[in-house]
């Protein structure tokens, strides 16, 4: 038997997560995420879809990223009736994540008349629509059992294995029967985490798959030693206390966050770390950091144990929550030193993007990426070296210090990709390398058939392949 698996987004760039895999009897969508811009309502988002929604059946989510679900109730106004699968976090998750890009969005057609890709109805529906599982419950799907792995990467963030029901094979993934004694999967990895870290479990192996649908993000690029990064964490705040300065931390909501909290909690409580004020100004991060309290047994035990115990890890003295507005504008007349947590991590929108303004032409200011900024971003170009930028209508300087400690990237470094293709086994045929840029994918690909004689290609945008399964 065959299916046809197709790239519409996420093939050529890192975001945009978009895979149509049609089985012959179910069309399922892997992800239906948004491409990353300077703006949530980038045209990119707003076109049609290349499919017609209403002909899929399913929709699985490999996590609560704004790139893997930002078009999903966008997706369901213009037609989707099916069901949408994911674990339990990743719902809670993406209803805020929902919520909030629907804030953005409404202040963005205000200032600039931007289009809103869907509204609060579509977001209603969606949900309505959603069923969830936890890690290794699988479920049928037609003809194909679906399994979520833990991919280590946020709260929830799973693997999807795809397996095809034979009548002569066990309906667990991990039957041996059919296909001439040998059963055929396809992995979605959605996007790996840079295991050990310190919330989570690790990423699990992808052993016994047929075919591997792949992250590369980092496909070229080793990052700073793991070990280093918390030192190179505590000396920056260290040095702003120093200078009586202000460092300024555009962050991610979910994950990036929350390990930021639990590294200088840490530091904190073994007296590494003499007081200074954290302002932590992201409404998004600090509604994502209570579903991180509520879903603490889905963390690794190290950080369950903290909660177990009465201690809670992302949270302590000198740390100011500012939720509001008038708060977060008071703390430009706060006195320094000074660090801020603001969202978002790629600036391309909340919070982070008045403090830019307020900051960037500061000499005196640290501005610190902790993640990957996508091309074209605000963050991106800043991380770049431009020196004049565009925020919201005004021309902004550039004069802070710019810094980046790549140790905190939630994506695996492109040795740690190779061992987990590696891990496949024997049973792995063929692997797409996707959510990279060009470059990043070329060379992990590459790496691939040189180093473990695996066939490996890099799709391109609406590229389709026929698949033995």
């Amino acid at each position: 038997m065959t299916a046809r698996i197709t790239f519409y987004g996420g093939a050529g760039t890192v975001t945009g997560a978009n895979f149509l895999f049609d089985t012959g009897t179910q069309k399922i969508l892997i992800d239906c995420g948004t491409i990353e811009r300077e703006n949530v309502s980038d045209t990119a988002n707003s076109d049609p879809f290349a499919y017609d929604p209403s002909s899929i059946d399913a929709l699985i989510v490999t996590h609560a990223h704004a790139d893997h679900i930002g078009r999903i109730p966008k997706l369901v106004h213009d037609g989707f009736k099916g069901v949408i699968y994911s674990t339990t976090p990743t719902k809670e998750l993406a209803a805020a994540m929902f919520a909030d890009a629907l804030t953005i969005m409404h202040e963005e057609d205000k200032r600039s008349g931007r289009v809103v890709l869907y509204e609060r109805a579509d977001v209603d529906r969606a949900l309505s629509l959603w069923e969830t599982y936890g890690y290794h419950e699988a479920f049928d799907l037609g003809d194909v059992c679906i399994e979520f792995l833990d991919a280590g990467h946020i709260l929830g963030s799973a693997m999807i294995r795809v397996t095809r029901l034979r009548p002569d094979s066990a309906k667990a993934p991990t039957g041996k029967q059919g296909f001439g004694g040998q059963e055929r999967s396809i992995l979605f990895t959605g996007d790996l985490g840079n295991s050990p870290e310190p919330l989570l479990n690790d990423t699990e192996s992808p052993e016994g798959t047929t075919y591997l649908v792949m992250e590369s993000v980092y496909g070229d690029r080793l990052h700073a030693d793991r070990g280093q990064r918390q030192k190179m964490l505590q000396n920056m705040v260290l040095d702003a206390r120093n200078r009586s300065s202000t460092l300024l931390i555009p962050s991610f909501s979910i994950e990036r966050t929350q390990i930021l909290l639990y590294e200088l909690n840490a530091m904190v409580e073994k007296g590494k770390l003499d007081p200074v004020d954290v302002y932590f100004d992201a409404p998004l991060a600090i509604e994502v950091t209570d579903i991180y309290r509520k879903y603490k047994d889905w963390l690794n035990p190290a950080v369950s144990e903290h909660f177990e115990k009465g201690d809670d890890p992302f949270s302590f003295k000198n740390l100011k929550l500012t939720p509001h507005v008038e708060q977060s504008d008071a703390i430009h007349s706060a006195r320094n030193p000074k660090v801020i947590i603001a969202g978002a991590g790629m600036a391309a929108g909340g919070r982070v993007r008045l403090h830019l303004k307020c900051y960037a032409p500061d000499q005196n200011t640290v501005i610190l990426f902790v993640g990957y900024q996508v091309p074209g971003s605000l963050g991106r170009r800043i991380e770049d070296g431009e020196k004049t930028v565009h925020i919201d209508g005004e021309y902004v300087k550039v004069r802070a210090h710019i810094a980046s400690i790549t140790g905190y990237s939630g994506h695996k470094d492109r040795d740690a990709l190779l061992d987990f293709v590696e891990s496949s086994g024997e049973s792995l045929q063929e692997v797409f390398v996707t959510m990279g840029e060009p470059k990043s994918s070329m060379f992990l690909a590459q790496r691939i058939r040189d180093f473990l004689g695996v066939e490996a290609l890099v799709p391109q945008i609406g590229e389709s392949f026929e698949l033995s399964f």
